[in-house]
């Protein structure tokens, strides 16, 4: 079988040196990039075309939900693995959403690893296994017509995530319109869109809000983190 080519995305240098030193032991498994943000792995995705991406969620410049939908769309051929230490449901979800092949929590990538690998290699999806067991609880569990409807949850564009994240990283606009290509016009109208949409009208806010939805680390936000 010939090798499976892989990149590594992660902003912690401990964890891609450990994922690097957990895969070595694979006689045919490469690890062909690395990427330190989300929008380096976009650009190494589309240079190298790795058959499996290892993906944080929490990465900067561009967080991992939207660097995956990206590359899903740009490398169609690439699967990405989710490889988090959040397990929240709608972290997951979200992830599906955007195209992730499979979702793995951070405690149990030593054993799950590889294996889920080789099954995004060919074609599967897979997810440690308690989170596979809760999407089966919940696949089967019938609806409660007493239990209230969840709200609508709120739907930036893509852009407008990218805008929300930058300023929750503590850019100033002008900084934002150079890393994006906009001009400063352009993302003062983002930023007001996602303060409407949000209904949040201050920077605490927003970081808090990107700390809590995982789009930045909590420690960015002063947040502890749990």
């Amino acid at each position: 079988m010939s090798n499976i080519t892989v990149m590594i995305v992660d902003d912690h240098n401990i964890v891609r040196q450990g994922l690097k030193a957990l895969l070595a032991a694979e006689g045919n498994i490469s690890i062909v990039a690395e990427a330190t943000s989300g929008r380096e792995a976009v650009r190494l995705a589309c240079q190298w075309r790795p058959e499996v991406i290892i993906m944080d969620l929490a990465m900067p410049l561009l967080n991992g939900w939207e660097a995956t939908r990206q590359i899903v769309k740009a490398v169609p051929n690439s699967k990405v693995i989710v490889l988090s230490s959040y397990d929240e449901d709608d972290h997951i979800q979200q992830a599906i959403a955007v195209g992730a092949a499979a979702y793995l929590i951070k405690q149990t990538a030593a054993s799950d690893l590889v294996k889920a690998i080789h099954e995004v290699r060919n074609g599967n999806a897979f997810f440690s296994p308690p989170i596979a067991r809760r999407l089966r609880e919940e696949t089967c569990r019938s609806p409660d017509p007493t239990e209230p409807a969840p709200a609508p949850a709120v739907e930036l564009t893509p852009r407008e995530a990218e805008v929300l994240q930058l300023i929750a990283e503590g850019f100033a606009n002008k900084q934002i319109a150079a890393e994006l290509g906009l001009s400063v016009k352009t993302v003062e109208k983002h930023r007001q869109q996602v303060m409407n949409k949000l209904g949040i009208h201050d920077i605490a806010g927003l970081v808090r809000h990107a700390a809590a939805k995982g789009i930045i680390e909590a420690r960015l936000a002063g947040v502890p983190s749990t």
